[in-house]
């Protein structure tokens, strides 16, 4: 116990190890703690009842998995000074937002102090849970003092949880990246991704055989121009041909072909999702989808089952976007919306005509969907595009809040867009 007892640092000191003491234990007394709410002092708790707020972080088996990690703020309390006083419920509003929005489903947390976050990840492992936080904070040290690097030295792996002590020991950001690479890999190779060969390439009823092709376009909020997560884009080909579908010979395939495209659709995003590092888990994914494919229970159930399992691959969730949905009516895509609403995010409309028409604006009012999502046609360039958002924007606007639209052709287009209403954009590579 000698050793232990040597490296132990208290928290009446305000100490904690340097960046020379690698390895070493540091813990907080509890019971010094200041609970007076008023109270200034960085050692003060947040939660009088603290016997029921530190219960879901000290299961012994988090605890021994390493999935319980504490982040400190003490660079941004050194930086502040005297204006952290005045500024530090901003901040504390401020990371809190930012820890909920990159927390996983299941993740949760907990403000121990003025300075201290416990963070408790249970689907990820002790590597990729403690690569999240380092990236956390280092997201919240940039934004407040401009730079990150003393983000390596707040990041703690908690060992104990009472309530009366919390102790943790400091993590290496090096051990930490090898890691979490570590058990990347072993997780693919333990939960392989669902093999694309089952829904591509297919033979189509009609007898050819065409292949479904697909990617990841970057979503952006243009309010503040923040990435919001991907959405899907596809092409289906006929293989051999090299010819590709257009948007019109795709709906005169049959239900079955356009399910199977929806599917394939899912399970290529799903496996570019997979293939990221688990620190990066994205926001959320756009995934589209037919109305031909929601119209059956078959259809309905088979992409409510993509939707769950994509949900587990981000942080927020699914957004469903459903295609096809012109000249469909009001009930029916009513009732298709209503029954797969409990499986995602929210519900987008994607349209093929632009501007919007008349009659499909009547044809989708009342009927569930909470955004609408416009494609920027090809033929449209820089000098037309905000003629052609101008029309399109003030037309979703009718209907719906939240407009997307996809493929403008710089940023400055889509801070034009921005301007004249439009929520969310995606660029044209």
């Amino acid at each position: 116990m000698g050793s232990l007892i040597a490296t132990t640092r208290a928290i009446h000191d305000h100490t904690r190890p340097t960046s020379g003491d690698r390895g070493c234990i540091w813990w907080r007394d509890m019971s010094q703690v200041d609970l007076d709410t008023n109270s200034h002092d960085s050692a003060r708790m947040t939660s009088v009842d603290l016997s029921t707020a530190v219960g879901p972080f000290s299961e012994p088996c988090l605890l021994i998995e390493g999935k319980v990690n504490l982040i400190a703020l003490d660079a941004i309390v050194e930086r502040l000074g005297t204006r952290w006083g005045p500024r530090r419920d901003q901040i504390h509003d401020h990371v809190d937002r930012r820890i909920q929005r990159r927390l996983g489903s299941q993740g949760y947390h907990l403000r121990v102090s003025d300075t201290d976050i416990l963070i408790c990840q249970p689907d990820l492992g002790r590597y990729a849970g403690q690569a999240a936080c380092l990236q956390i904070l280092r997201e919240i040290l940039t934004h407040f003092i401009g730079e990150a690097t003393q983000a390596d030295d707040c990041v703690h792996q908690v060992t104990k949880v009472t309530t009366s002590e919390i102790q943790a020991r400091r993590v290496e950001s090096s051990e930490v990246e090898r890691g979490a690479l570590l058990e990347h890999e072993a997780s693919k190779r333990a939960h392989p991704s669902p093999t694309l060969n089952r829904w591509t390439p297919f033979v189509s009823s009609d007898g050819r055989q065409l292949e479904v092709i697909g990617k990841l376009e970057p979503v952006f909020e243009l309010k503040s121009f923040g990435r919001i997560g991907h959405r899907l884009t596809r092409q289906v080909v006929v293989t051999g041909a090299d010819d590709t579908l257009t948007t019109a010979m795709v709906r005169r395939l049959s239900s079955s072909d356009i399910l199977r495209i929806d599917l394939a659709t899912a399970a290529i995003g799903m496996s570019s999702l997979r293939a990221l590092p688990d620190g990066e888990r994205q926001p959320s994914l756009i995934m589209p989808v037919s109305y031909t494919s929601l119209s059956s229970q078959r259809g309905r159930a088979e992409i409510a089952r993509l939707l769950v399992e994509a949900k587990g691959l981000v942080s927020r969730g699914v957004i469903c976007q459903i295609g096809d949905i012109e000249g469909v009516p009001q009930g029916a895509l009513l009732q298709a919306v209503s029954l797969i609403q409990p499986y995602c995010l929210f519900v987008v409309a994607k349209l093929e005509h632009n501007p919007p028409t008349s009659d499909t604006l009547s044809q989708l009012k009342r009927s569930g969907v909470q955004a609408l999502s416009i494609e920027c046609p090809a033929r449209v360039g820089d000098t037309a595009c905000p003629i052609w958002m101008k029309r399109t924007i003030e037309a979703a606007r009718r209907l719906v809040r939240s407009t997307l639209l996809y493929g403008l052709p710089s940023p400055v287009h889509a801070a034009v867009a921005a301007d004249l209403g439009a929520t969310h954009a995606s660029l044209r590579e």
